[in-house]
């Protein structure tokens, strides 16, 4: 069986397609992935044959001044940048791809959209691997109209209900009840595990014992918001810095951690670092919101400091907080009273952590990664929605 990955962002959209990508080579398939030719040598640094999907438009990424969060301006966004501009402009490429490559079956990120109307315009059975956590983002009344202009380009029916988002087969690494009961999964959905959490096999990090009782805390704004909000981490970065912690800083790939200077030997800062070679280390998190850095927290059973700044962080934010699991802070009015307050109720509060543990527990419970080339084989085979049990 030859499968074609496709996504529309950075790591947020790469990263939860790739242990399936892993499990669907391990079981025999040929696999590839179509993305901007910008992320081709971060494809290909994973192992996997990379092909080119368009071109790469805009100027380099650069750091913008911090925002205050506004829901109707990531709606617009998701809006015009998603589907009026990016799936209007991805569709030919991926039809021309496919009828290249000719895959049997293509499994594409949630909001590759311009992948699953090329897909319903060849007649191609695909799968969607979900991407946001909360799933309270993608509603019909923000995108519905921009998704039916551009399936009608391609001689589609409208699709009012946002079918096409789950027409066939939909992939959840995500623990059910994290997810807005407001917006449910739908019938094709089916769970899967998140790459499991522990250490990835290397000797535990220095940072974990410089001091020797203390706790841990990972510090993330991501790895594209990071761009986007000013003088956060720096401010984020002076508090946390002066508490009774090891504190772990990743800045994301386009940041320079010289940039903040000479840090005491309890701080450590890099642009990345693999989730498994830091959070079975950590006490707490400190992050964004987004659906990679909340599961990945969750995952371990940890509680979380949350700050959002856009798109699907907001929401995340307000279920984590619904949940018992964060205590969320404005980003436009971070200090050093509510952010050392926030920290302190989230390493003391037994609640908290026993929330994180209980969603842990419910990770845990999902079924292997392995499971969804089961589905794959026979959505490729059928060609019929993949309803679950």
């Amino acid at each position: 069986m030859r499968i074609l990955f496709t996504f529309v962002g950075g790591l947020g959209h790469f990263d939860p397609l790739v242990p399936v990508a892993r499990c669907a080579e391990s079981a025999g398939h040929d696999v590839a992935f179509g993305s901007r030719p910008s992320l081709i040598p971060t494809v290909e640094a994973a192992g996997f044959r990379a092909l080119a999907i368009g071109g790469d438009a805009g100027k380099p990424p650069t750091r913008t001044p911090l925002r205050a969060v506004d829901r109707a301006r990531e709606d617009r966004d998701l809006r015009e940048r998603f589907v009026r501009r990016g799936a209007r402009y991805r569709v030919p490429y991926i039809v021309a791809l496919c009828s290249e490559w000719q895959p049997d079956v293509l499994v594409c990120d949630e909001t590759d959209f311009g992948a699953m109307v090329a897909a319903d315009r060849l007649g191609l059975p695909y799968a969607s691997v979900l991407i946001i956590a909360a799933g309270s983002f993608l509603r019909a009344e923000v995108i519905g109209a921009a998704l039916d202009e551009l399936r009608a380009e391609h001689d589609l029916p409208p699709d009012p209900e946002l079918e096409m988002l789950s027409r066939y087969l939909v992939l959840s690494p995500f623990p059910p009840s994290f997810r807005d009961p407001a917006y449910p999964l739908p019938v094709t959905a089916h769970g899967l595990r998140p790459a499991m959490p522990g250490s990835d096999g290397s000797s535990p990090p220095a940072w974990s014992s410089v001091r020797p009782g203390s706790p841990t805390a990972y510090f993330t704004l991501g790895t594209v918001f990071n761009l986007e909000s000013g003088d956060l981490l720096s401010r984020v970065l002076a508090i946390l810095r002066d508490l009774p912690l090891n504190l772990v800083v990743t800045v994301g790939p386009d940041i320079d951690p010289t940039d903040f200077g000479p840090q005491p030997d309890h701080v450590s800062i890099s642009r990345h670092i693999p989730q498994a070679s830091v959070l079975p280390y950590c006490d707490l998190v400190i992050s964004h919101g987004g659906s990679g850095s909340v599961i990945g927290a969750l995952a371990h059973g940890l509680p979380s400091v949350l700050i959002p700044l856009g798109a699907d962080q907001p929401m995340n934010a307000d279920r984590c907080a619904r949940l018992g699991v964060a205590r969320v802070l404005d980003a436009t009015d971070v200090s050093p009273k509510n952010l050392r307050a926030a920290v302190s109720t989230v390493l003391d509060d037994p609640a908290l952590r026993r929330n994180a543990e209980r969603l842990r527990d419910e990770i845990t419970a999902l079924p292997e990664v392995a499971a969804a080339i089961s589905l794959l084989e026979q959505l490729a085979a059928k060609k019929q929605p993949m309803i679950s049990q």
